[in-house]
């Protein structure tokens, strides 16, 4: 990938990741993930990483942001950011650019304390199915079953906390 593909990539990714992160409504910040998980999706496919890829598009995009829709259109976040006084709004806006600001002074002093080395050529198998395989059951088993027990709780406390707003 060259210079010039990889920063229009960053480009759209910051661009969409900040969509994610900015936007009021919260259908248009996961469809923006989405976008966002396609670009990465992409990166990968220039990484000739196919089947991270294409893991990415299926599970990622495809059944999570289904998963995080449900839940969305199950709570039915708009009518709660409505309910947020003007205040109250004003002060988690001022606390959360001051939080990113502090985040990104972090990032730049890291990234500006990192040595610069040219990249290496991908291992042998990089991104094949048998390589990421053996690397998910074998040194991730343990996160990975963390993670779809935390994907379970998250749907069941959606549905607990939907419950409670009709009574």
């Amino acid at each position: 990938m060259g210079p010039l593909t990889f920063a229009a990539l960053a480009a759209g990714l910051v661009a969409s990741a900040l969509t994610v992160v900015l936007h009021p409504n919260p259908v248009k910040s996961a469809l923006a993930l989405v976008v966002t998980l396609f670009l990465l999706a992409v990166v990968f496919v220039f990484l000739e990483a196919h089947m991270i890829a294409a893991l990415q598009v299926i599970v990622y995009a495809g059944a999570i942001m289904v998963l995080f829709l449900f839940v969305i259109m199950l709570l039915n976040l708009q009518d709660d950011a409505a309910e947020t006084r003007g205040s109250d709004r004003i002060a988690l806006r001022a606390g959360a650019w001051l939080g990113g600001g502090v985040l990104a002074g972090e990032l730049v002093t890291l990234f500006l304390r990192l040595p610069l080395a040219a990249p290496s050529a991908a291992p042998e198998g990089y991104g094949g199915a048998a390589v990421v395989a053996r690397s998910l059951f074998t040194d991730y088993l343990l996160p990975f079953e963390l993670t779809s027990i935390l994907l379970l709780i998250a749907v069941v406390g959606a549905v607990v906390l939907a419950q409670r707003r009709e009574a």
